[in-house]
């Protein structure tokens, strides 16, 4: 059955828009010039900048096992790039694709110069080399984005101008695809490196506050651990593991916690007495000291919850609103579990660090009173196992 190239053409460029990853890309064009068109052998060359060259992205049929990926790199400056990046073949062929057959035809004739005629025998060689019978290039405006190079049909038969034709135009589409997706890519890395680097502030920010306290060193890396291992679990246990954006939310908020303590004053955080009502009082507002900081953040919203509310207990006897039971969202539920026995396993300026089996009692006494009974028992069952 012959095929209908304009069909298929249409229904290729409809697919490139879902893609937004060009080695993917790549691959998907290929395979279906490949079984479509029963093409021996197809290849794909990729500008890399890093390489200042064309990187072998993709290679199928009969050629494949012989090119490895991701070694082969022509230069760019290579005579077969700088023929298309200089648009030679325009003066040989009315569409954008180097036949080998009219190639040696026009070398063998006269219209040619010289010079011409020397980097087309080059060109040629290369194409024999690569046992490739169609270059056809992909543009980006001027720029060579790529080259794909086909090799013979499976029957011997040549190309028709009407397979030519879908290739050229299948290959304009995809320059234009290959370059959304690339421009995708470097938004996502962009978007990741900005992560990254708000993740770091926000480990530094939680640095700042351990510098005031003298006593919680290493508290915040410690809580979020703890924090993490119970939510990870508690998804297990519910058979739905949480989204991203919740854990990424309780990371965030476990590691900033606390971050409200740097407006209560250092003789406070650090007094070796018994604190007086007043200065109890003033550390109770360190929880909405945290969210006067970090409200004007959107992004935190999520996170903002945790630092809120990581001092209400489930009975509803604790601040900064009494919220009680359900009512305190679950990203503070845990971080309340990972900030208590942390807080009670380690030394203090009031009082040394209690035993740890002690203090895991003390959790499991006050499940259901000051704890969610859900990240209590989680929490209990962690340290059961050890890895906690």
């Amino acid at each position: 059955m012959p095929i209908d190239y304009k069909k298929e053409l249409e229904s290729t460029a409809r697919n490139m828009i879902f893609v937004h990853d060009p080695d993917l890309l790549i691959k998907m064009i290929v395979r279906m010039m490949v079984d479509k068109a029963k093409i021996a052998h197809a290849s794909f060359f990729l500008h890399n900048k890093e390489k200042q060259g064309y990187l072998l992205t993709v290679s199928r049929g009969s050629l494949h096992k012989k090119i490895p990926l991701d070694l082969v790199c022509i230069d760019k400056d290579d005579v077969l790039i700088r023929f298309f990046r200089e648009h030679k073949s325009s003066f040989i062929f009315g569409r954008e694709a180097l036949l080998l057959g009219e190639a040696k035809l026009a070398l063998k004739g006269d219209k040619l110069k010289s010079e011409a005629k020397q980097q087309l025998a080059h060109v040629i060689y290369q194409m024999e080399l690569l046992e490739t019978v169609v270059c056809i290039p992909s543009y980006f405006r001027d720029e060579l984005l790529g080259l794909l190079l086909l090799g013979k049909k499976e029957s011997g038969k040549k190309f028709i101008d009407e397979e030519l034709d879908f290739f050229v135009a299948l290959n304009s589409n995809v320059a234009m695809a290959i370059r959304n997706a690339q421009l995708f890519k470097e938004l996502e890395y962009e978007l990741d490196r900005k992560h990254q680097l708000f993740i770091r502030t926000t480990i530094a920010l939680a640095a700042a506050i351990e510098a005031k306290d003298h006593y919680t060193h290493g508290h915040t890396s410690r809580v979020t651990n703890i924090s993490m291992e119970i939510a990870q679990r508690m998804g297990i246990k519910a058979k739905k593991n949480f989204d991203g954006k919740f854990l990424e939310n309780l990371h965030i908020s476990s590691l900033l916690h606390d971050i409200g303590k740097i407006g209560v004053p250092e003789h406070i955080l650090n007094k070796r007495s018994s604190l007086t009502v007043g200065e109890r009082n003033r550390i109770k507002e360190h929880p909405m000291i945290g969210v006067n900081i970090l409200k004007s953040i959107k992004e935190l919203e999520g996170a903002v919850l945790g630092v809120r509310y990581h001092h209400e207990r489930f009975d509803g006897m604790g601040y900064p609103e009494g919220l009680k039971g359900d009512q305190i969202p679950l990203i503070a539920s845990i971080i309340t579990v990972a900030d208590s026995f942390d807080a009670m396993s380690s030394d203090r300026s009031y009082r040394a660090a209690l035993n740890k089996v002690d203090v895991i009692n003390e959790i499991r006494h006050l499940s259901g009173r000051q704890f969610s009974p859900a990240v209590a028992d989680t929490f209990l069952e962690l340290c059961q196992e050890g890895k906690i």
